[in-house]
């Protein structure tokens, strides 16, 4: 078959193929400004070749859900078991700062979205969706203007504080002092540690290239033509003299299958199926990242794979992998997307797996800080050598007045229409205006259908129950209550577990202090025993686990036992029968080490003028050659510069709690500084 050639470089041929590719154009993201076209030509053409054909590889699919996930759906039912025992199995990602809470409605910006071609039926379900995505688009500045016309400080005064949930003890004996954490969310930096414990860093955005890609000859130049035909049906190729360089010219034949999309056995056998790869990010978490990575890729968010999810305020580096996406389409990002940076790629056979992390490296800095020298000596001294208790941190459990535990409990209870009302009330403290008059139009009409109407944005978990009572009616709240992803209910149940958990441990610190004891459990490999009289000696209090309530684990032979059947029965639940009659919702439970002791611990206290200024350097500070901060002998105010490292599942900011020896709590720490949040 023989076509008019054009004389097309393959560059101007693929770019009339994305011609055929139209997109509705949207408000663009806020944190995304627009891609240049770069105009710098690449290496060698077989570059040029897989820079243009993977651009063009993008699938239209529909948009993946924003709801945040629970390692409980992703890991496998054995790697779930294996993480029972670990120190803290139910921590959401693995990591010690991320957010627990289920996804509140938030504004969620509007994102580019890929036209179905030959497609011209959408079902119901795909309707409702765009419907949502429109309203989002809708909405209106003005009304996040009088949001603010109350200020953070005192929406938050009705927020929890760590007394709520049962964070009540210290270790160590030192005087406390006041500071202010995440200040900026630039002072709290996160760097995973891998399997193989080395700390995660974005130093390389160089794009790796084919082993067998090597001199220009006839043989590599016929490869490149038979690359070509098998990845674009349709298109005919030859090769040209142009001032004595030789040049690949692309151009399409006639027929159905001109520019047809690229065969699925195009990606080479000799390439792992997996792309690794870095991931550096700004006030941004895992999940929404992700989200963001897909809708510019044109993929669904669950080809994605990690070790853990990472905190939305703070800087967060972690390693990623993405099936059969190239690190030439992956690197094209970092010309498109702000507070994003992707680099250290690398193809590998396998993907990630939730748990395999061995750890977080942490980088805070305390600004404004009280305490002298010596404060500062010995609450570091103590850190490193001691530890802090091991508590759920704030984030477990909610930020408004109607903390997730109680939700929790309402389930395990099976009391549904508590729940409902727990979910739907009218709550005070910090909320968008639309949530607040949805949660009022609930609470003066009970009709979903009228309060689902008040909120633009339905993909939350108020939105979802709100969909599911209209579907299901009011008499089946527990079908409603279904339309919530499972892992997202789960929360509210491992809230209620780690609440109990913080109770017990600090009543067991209470009562036997920081000595193992008789009776106390300890876990060797996966089992929890007893330790006995005799063995006491054998022990220290970093071996000591306590369980989280459930019908597979055992509870200490001592006074703790009997108060965790004492707060339990409180709560009007059997501890010797947690199995629900829904089996999402019953517990087997897990052990938890009750105190930890951080590794890699360091720190530097550094005087400075000006609030703003970042107090050391990121990864893409020093990708970008920025030189280290200098820093005065004196200055205004003074802030402490920590490193240090934790196993998966632990709370950096219960670290920090146990340096400060004060209230970590978002409603404390506002009334140290108004612009928490910003």
């Amino acid at each position: 078959m023989s076509g008019r050639p054009c004389r097309w470089l393959l560059r101007g041929t693929l770019a009339a193929a994305a011609l055929l590719r139209p997109e509705r154009r949207a408000r663009p993201l806020a944190a995304v400004r627009p891609a240049a076209r770069s105009r710098s030509p690449v290496p060698g053409f077989l570059g040029a070749l897989k820079m243009e054909i993977t651009e063009m590889t993008g699938v239209s699919l529909k948009r993946g859900s924003l709801a945040v996930e629970d390692n409980d759906s992703l890991a496998p039912a054995e790697e779930a078991k294996r993480q029972k025992v670990s120190e803290g199995w139910l921590t959401k990602g693995q990591d010690g700062m991320e957010n627990n809470s289920p996804p509140r409605c938030e504004n969620v910006p509007a994102l580019p979205e890929a036209v179905s071609a030959g497609k011209s039926k959408r079902n119901s379900d795909a309707r409702l969706q765009e419907e949502e995505e429109e309203e989002e688009d809708g909405l209106s500045e003005e009304g996040e203007e009088e949001e603010e016309a109350e200020s953070f400080a005192d929406m938050m005064k009705h927020g929890l504080t760590e007394l709520d949930v049962g964070i009540t003890k210290f270790v160590s004996s030192h005087q406390g002092f006041s500071g202010i954490l995440k200040e900026r969310y630039s002072d709290f930096v996160v760097h995973e540690i891998g399997k193989d414990g080395r700390i995660s860093h974005l130093n390389d955005l160089s794009v790796p290239v084919d082993e067998e890609v090597v001199e220009d000859t006839k043989e590599k130049r016929t490869v490149i033509h038979q690359a070509i035909k098998s990845l674009f049906p349709g298109l005919e190729t030859k090769t040209e003299d142009r001032e004595g360089k030789k040049y690949i010219v692309a151009y399409h034949a006639a027929g159905k299958k001109a520019l047809a999309n690229p065969r699925k056995h195009s990606w080479p056998k000799s390439r792992g199926s997996y792309c690794h790869f870095v991931l550096y990010k700004e006030n941004k978490d895992t999940m929404d990242a992700i989200n963001v990575l897909s809708k510019y890729l044109r993929v669904k968010p669950n080809i994605f794979s990690y070790m853990g999810t990472k905190d939305k305020r703070a800087i967060t580096v972690q390693e990623i992998a993405v099936l059969k996406i190239t690190a030439q389409r992956l690197a094209h990002l970092n010309k498109c997307l702000m507070n994003f940076k992707l680099g250290n790629f690398s193809y590998q056979k396998n993907p990630l797996k939730l748990g395999e992390l061995q750890g977080n490296h942490f980088t805070v800095v305390l600004r404004n800080i009280t305490g002298t020298d010596d404060q500062v000596e010995q609450a570091m001294n103590s850190l490193k050598e001691i530890g802090f208790i091991n508590y759920y941190g704030m984030q477990r459990f909610g930020t408004t007045a109607v903390p997730t535990y109680q939700v929790g409990r309402a389930i395990l209870q099976n009391s549904w229409a508590e729940v409902m009302d727990l979910i739907l009330k009218p709550r005070s403290g910090a909320e968008k205006g639309y949530l607040v008059k949805c949660r009022e139009e609930w609470a003066k009409t009970r009709d979903p259908a009228a309060a689902l109407r008040k909120l633009p944005v339905k993909r939350c978990v108020e939105g979802q129950l709100l969909r599911g009572l209209s579907k299901y009616g009011m008499k089946n709240i527990v079908s409603a209550f279904g339309i919530i992803p499972r892992n997202n209910r789960l929360m509210y149940i491992h809230s209620y577990q780690s609440y109990v958990w913080n109770n017990m441990v600090s009543k067991r610190i209470e009562e036997y202090g920081l000595t193992p004891v008789p009776g106390d459990l300890v876990l060797k490999g996966a089992t929890a025993t007893y330790i006995e009289e005799e063995d006491v000696n054998n022990y220290s209090i970093h071996d000591v686990v306590m369980p989280l309530p459930g019908f597979e684990v055992i509870y200490p032979k001592h006074k703790i036992s009997d108060a965790y059947r004492e707060m339990l029965t409180a709560d009007n639940l059997d501890i010797d029968n947690m199995r629900h009659k829904i089996r999402d919702y019953s517990l087997s439970g897990a052990y938890r080490k009750i105190i930890i002791r951080p590794q890699n611990v360091s720190w530097e206290v550094v005087a400075y003028d000006d609030p703003k200024i970042p107090l050391f350097n990121t990864d893409v500070d020093n990708l970008e050659g920025k030189p280290p901060p200098v820093f005065a002998s004196e200055g205004k105010y003074r802030a402490l510069k920590m490193d240090f490292s934790l196993p998966p599942s632990t709370y950096a900011t219960m670290a920090i709690r146990e340096v400060l020896k004060m209230d970590t709590s978002i409603k404390n720490q506002t009334q140290l500084n108004t612009t928490w949040l910003r």
